[in-house]
């Protein structure tokens, strides 16, 4: 049995769990050509169908997307609920979502892999109310009319296009007021949402489920410099991602083209790290931000040996890589260097290290110094105090050519 068919029968495992599932059997099929009225051939159908009855399974999921023949076929030869692995995600989704705009965006995606399959889906249309693959529109919006669920879509798109305005101009705020957006990315069930807290002291949802976070945070991250830079938690990827769900999504994934910085966090304890940020890269490059600067955090290094800290350059004596960095956001360990790394990775920005000189009558300029920079040292000569400070260039600037407090600068 090949190891990444396992990984993803393993996947897929995790998949029912997240969405309330106990699975009591599975079952793998090796073919060089599906088949195109059931996937997995005939012989298999039955072989399946014996083995959930006998394990009195009221639901059989498949890993791999099904066509509306194979679905509909599947569902009549199992005389069972079929799904596939995309309306089970979607599934999660309607689950995890909790803001307006997760739920319009879980819909569209829903009824946007719907709409296709609509002939093929008799025994789910009539089975919709309760359980795994019935969560979503509902049996009113689907009914039997394709003219309804295209207006709906068309709806749908209008209503999110008004959040992704609502976004744009957001960013433009932050831009104005100089705000950076460092991004977390990574496979789902990394640890983003639990390092996010870690660097915010938030309190977002985490969990060992896979897809606990779809809908987007934005905490500021408080860092030694003092600068205004904005922490975002995103929904975590995952391999073979729907286009129609990414296609979905795009108003909440538009945050990452703004970011200044990516976070790419690796869950360094899972046996397939390299295929996960893989699939994560392929997501990256899709969406345009593949060449966005970044950080590679290597997350959970709590879990690992010694020999496999040494592989992620965790150990003590492992040189440092500026752009990868080892860390665990349960126990804290290696937190504060990575604040420091980010702090050195926003480029557009950079911290430098300065003197300055103030005279009694320097008070602004030097609350200014206190609230925005981070004050290495000070001592007063002659009446006059000197600061030695950790500061972003741009306020370096901004204190050399002091003129008087800016209005954005007078509250904390």
């Amino acid at each position: 049995m090949p190891g990444e068919e396992i990984a993803e029968l393993s996947e897929l495992r995790e998949l029912a769990a997240s969405a309330g599932g106990q699975v009591v059997g599975a079952a793998l099929q090796r073919t060089a050509v599906p088949d195109p009225a059931t996937l997995i051939g005939g012989g298999k159908v039955q072989e399946v169908r014996h083995s959930a009855r006998a394990a009195r399974s009221d639901l059989i999921i498949f890993d791999h997307d099904l066509t509306p023949t194979q679905l509909r076929n599947l569902e009549e030869a199992l005389d069972s609920r079929v799904i596939d692995r995309t309306q089970l995600i979607l599934d999660i989704f309607a689950r995890r979502a909790r803001s307006r705009e997760g739920q319009l965006q879980v819909e569209l995606a829903q009824l946007n892999y719907l709409l296709p399959r609509q002939g093929g889906h008799g025994v789910i249309l009539s089975r919709l109310g309760g359980g795994i693959g019935t969560r979503g529109p509902g049996e009113q919006k689907l009914e039997t009319d394709r003219r309804r669920i295209r207006q709906r879509i068309r709806k749908l798109k209008s209503q999110i296009e008004g959040v992704r305005s609502q976004r744009a101009l957001h960013r433009a705020h932050r831009t104005e007021r100089q705000f950076q957006t460092v991004a977390l990315v990574g496979y789902t069930n990394a640890g983003k949402s639990t390092l996010f807290n870690a660097l915010t002291r938030a309190r977002v949802m985490t969990s060992s489920r896979l897809f606990a976070t779809l809908d987007p945070t934005v905490r500021q991250l408080p860092l030694e410099s003092r600068r205004p830079v904005l922490l975002s938690d995103t929904v975590g990827f995952i391999r073979n991602l729907p286009p129609h769900l990414v296609a979905a999504f795009r108003a909440t994934l538009e945050e990452l083209e703004s970011a200044s910085l990516l976070l790419l966090v690796t869950d360094a304890a899972h046996p397939e790290y390299a295929e996960q940020d893989a699939a994560v890269e392929a997501l990256l490059e899709s969406l345009g931000v593949a060449s966005t600067p970044r950080v590679h955090v290597w997350n959970k290094i709590d879990l690992l040996s010694a020999a496999q800290r040494r592989r992620v350059g965790a150990a003590p004596d492992s040189p440092v890589n500026s752009a990868e960095i080892a860390i665990s956001a349960r126990t804290g360990e290696g937190l504060q260097q990575l604040l420091r790394r980010i702090d050195e990775s926003l480029c557009q920005d950079r911290v430098v290290e300065s003197d300055f000189e103030f005279s009694a009558d320097d008070a602004a300029r030097l609350a200014l110094l206190y609230r925005r920079g981070k004050v290495l040292a000070r001592h007063s000569v002659d009446g006059r105090i000197h600061v030695r400070a950790r500061l972003a260039e741009s306020l370096e600037r901004q204190l050399r050519s002091f003129q008087g407090v800016p209005e954005e600068d007078t509250n904390p």
